[in-house]
């Protein structure tokens, strides 16, 4: 009798540590589906911004240090993107994020370009594949704090030692994406 309690109670526990790494292999495939998701906006934006430059660099006026620095940005998201490095890629977002911000608000002050239908076309653009990164930027970061507290959860976490899986990084921007943005600034 005690024999075949035994083996019921080891076939229950090996059914719960079957469905416990089940748990966490899904979580942790809800992190990269939720990455590849950020990943496809950030490369087609990464595709739409030399248009916008190009637009922009049609008027000669157009301030030549404000299109440098989104330049440069798209350069360090796009090498922090495949690198798949999370902070890099929080930090480097900032900094384009206030470069278009800068591109945007300096356009004001050029009526031509503004009227220009392909520049409106990828201000329109941007700004929606913007909104959308923010969106997917919440599910990660929602995805990741699930898995994080999955793999630190008694008993998951002795599976999750087991199998070696390691806590993810939120996907956080600069402390600059945090502030007012100071309006006057860009127009002085």
């Amino acid at each position: 009798m005690s024999s075949l309690a035994l083996l019921g109670i080891s076939i229950v526990v090996l059914i719960y540590g079957i469905s416990l790494y089940n748990h966490l292999v899904s979580i942790k495939h809800a992190v990269a589906k939720a990455w590849a998701n950020i990943d496809v906006l950030l490369k087609q934006r990464h595709d739409e911004l030399p248009k916008l430059v190009e637009v922009c660099k049609q008027y000669k006026e157009f301030e030549q240090s404000t299109l440098q620095k989104v330049i440069e940005a798209r350069s360090q998201v796009q090498s922090a993107r495949e690198r798949q490095d999370i902070g890099a890629l929080g930090q480097a977002e900032g900094m384009l994020r206030a470069g278009i911000g800068g591109i945007f608000a300096v356009a004001e002050a050029y009526p031509e370009l503004k009227a220009n239908e392909n520049f409106m076309q990828l201000q329109n653009r941007i700004t929606g594949l913007e909104n959308g990164i923010a969106d997917r930027r919440e599910l990660y970061n929602e995805s990741v704090n699930i898995y994080n507290v999955g793999i630190e959860q008694f008993p998951a976490a002795l599976i999750a030692n087991m199998f070696h899986y390691e806590p993810k990084p939120l996907l956080e921007f600069a402390s600059n994406e945090k502030t007012d943005v100071d309006i006057k600034s860009l127009f002085s």
